[in-house]
């Protein structure tokens, strides 16, 4: 990835509402997902909100980072607050579909989780990007 594009707020910003249109589509149910894949693990649904989110933390941190956010602190609970109300989007939004459950506390959380992990792992490889 060229300098200039790693150091982009506009980049990461961009990169950061793709996200949020990729979660919006995964939200609508099940014909984003094959129906030959099944898992046998105990709350995977959490897995992979909190994955998800922290994929979503870190772009966000990005933008604001390159945006010339004022401190770590102040990112953090920027990036974390967002996201936890995408969360709270997200877990709604599902509940609007009739093949998902929405509203499911411990996805919030996980959402939630995800993000400030995402956040807090960028603050600490954010200098492989300068």
């Amino acid at each position: 990835m060229r300098r200039r594009y790693r150091q982009s707020p506009r980049f990461w910003a961009t990169c950061s509402l793709f996200w949020f249109v990729i979660l919006n589509f995964l939200s609508h149910g099940d014909r984003f997902q094959p129906d030959h894949i099944t898992f046998e693990i105990p709350h995977f649904d959490k897995i992979l909100h909190f994955g998800y989110f922290f994929g979503g933390g870190g772009l966000l941190a990005a933008a604001l980072f390159f945006k010339k956010a004022p401190s770590w602190t102040r990112l953090t609970l920027m990036v974390t607050l967002s996201l936890s109300l995408i969360g709270i989007w997200d877990e709604y939004h599902q509940s609007l579909f009739e093949n998902r459950s929405g509203n499911d506390l411990g996805d919030w959380l996980a959402d939630t989780l995800g993000a400030l992990c995402g956040a807090l792992v960028f603050r600490t490889l954010h200098r492989r990007l300068l």
